[in-house]
């Protein structure tokens, strides 16, 4: 009985050496000095107006229950979504790969100071089987992973997406998907609960709480007894919404964690501004929020004119959400889009979008930002600190006038304008 004890001990104890010596021989195989993907994500215009019309041919709205569809992908599309998703979220890169019956994903992710190197570089491929995908390769830095150890861990990560209640429900409409050379294409049949089910997996954990919070401050502002600046059904400036909603951030927010939380707050009050400014409910986005008192609807107007607080309120939302490339190829976008029969482009547009954009940044931005702003808020705001003076800008030039002056997005003409007003706005306190 005695040397089984002495034969146990002896094996917990090689146990307990062994795991940290297999951990320190896999950080060195799989962390790597140089990332094996360098390539930032560049959303363009174009890239904006081919999600839209992606969007339209899938319009929910013209959805009926079980009816049967197919979107097709190109691999730029992916490549495209995959490379921005892993910027945003890992602050990596990544590239994919469409071949016949394959998919191959390269991806690198930046990894916390250690000794064994900056990037964890992952090369997994895929074969479309006509059911479950198939892991056909996957590498981890200079680790090839086994088959059955890389067939588990695609199961397990399966497994994860069916039981979130909004990937599930995603999953569960997939029918078919037909891998070809730059191409995916995808047939689903259509569930009527499908747009709520995305739209509750996509809130982070307490977004909704932080949402419903700035909607019920909202209503109060917007109360005809609230503030003599909105007593009647006038035009609201957008500084008197923009401090206090800001304010209540930063008393929501806690001290144990205030960079993160702070922009946590200032995104969801960012978002919930720009549905009211742009008289959109928020159960777009929330559907409980269809439940929830809304605000009295007012006009709201930024440098005097109601299109400008629309343009940065909606910028500054998707600056705080998507990133600084999203929220700028989107603003150019609408801005071309209104060249071709709408409004006309319009540079002070332009101007209300990126200082959106910069406001944004800087509410979800360091510490040291989101300090100045509550300091700036604490001074009082006024609408010239949020836009810079933008009347002297050429607007409503329709698409042939808007070539001919300054020969399209990209050219010289173009760069210099755009310069001026990253100037104007870099001119102003609160985005230095």
């Amino acid at each position: 009985m005695g040397k089984i004890f002495k034969w146990l001990v002896y094996a917990l104890l090689l146990g307990v050496l062994m795991v940290p010596v297999a951990v320190l021989a896999l950080a060195w195989y799989c962390i790597e000095a140089e990332p094996a993907v360098n390539r930032a994500a560049q959303v363009t215009p174009a890239h904006v107006e081919r999600a839209k019309l992606l969007l339209e041919r899938n319009d929910p709205r013209k959805m009926r229950a079980g009816m049967l569809r197919t979107i097709t992908l190109t691999q730029d599309d992916l490549d495209l979504a995959l490379n921005y998703l892993v910027n945003r979220q890992l602050k990596g890169s990544s590239r994919l790969l469409l071949q016949e019956g394959t998919g191959t994903l390269d991806a690198s992710v930046p990894m916390p100071t250690n000794p064994f190197g900056r990037y964890l570089n992952v090369s997994l491929t895929l074969r479309d089987t006509g059911e479950k995908p198939k892991v056909e390769h996957l590498r981890l830095g200079r680790l090839t992973v086994p088959q059955p150890v890389a067939d588990g861990l695609l199961k397990l990560g399966l497994n994860w997406l069916q039981q979130n209640p909004g990937y599930g429900a995603a999953t569960d409409t997939i029918r078919r998907v037909q891998v070809s050379p730059q191409m995916l294409r995808v047939e689903y049949m259509w569930s009527d609960a499908l747009p709520d089910q995305l739209r509750a997996a996509l809130l982070q954990p307490g977004e909704q709480e932080r949402m419903q919070a700035y909607q019920a401050r909202l209503v109060q502002l917007a109360a005809p007894t609230a503030n003599r600046a909105i007593n009647t059904r006038q035009a609201v400036p957008l500084h008197t919404l923009v401090q206090p909603l800001l304010e209540l951030a930063a008393q929501r927010a806690s001290p144990a964690d205030p960079d993160k939380r702070l922009a946590l707050e200032h995104r969801a009050a960012l978002v919930t501004l720009a549905f009211y400014i742009n008289g959109k409910g928020l159960a777009a986005v929330v559907p409980a929020a269809a439940q929830w008192p809304a605000p009295v609807l007012r006009p709201v107007m930024l440098g005097g004119r109601t299109d400008f607080a629309q343009h940065f309120s909606v910028s500054a939302a998707l600056a705080a959400t998507a990133g600084t490339p999203l929220a700028d190829a989107v603003g150019i976008y609408k801005e071309i889009d209104d060249s071709r029969g709408g409004s006309g482009f319009s540079f002070n547009d332009i101007a209300a979008d990126r200082s959106g954009t910069r406001f944004g940044e800087v509410a979800t931005g360091t510490l040291a930002q989101q300090d100045k702003l509550r300091r700036r808020l604490g001074a009082g705001i006024t609408d010239q600190d949020l836009l810079p003076q933008v009347k002297d800008l050429p607007e409503f030039m329709q698409e042939v006038e808007f070539k001919r002056r300054y020969g399209g997005v990209g050219s010289p003409a173009y760069k210099k304008m755009q310069a001026d007003i990253e100037q104007r706005i870099a001119a102003l306190p609160l985005y230095r």
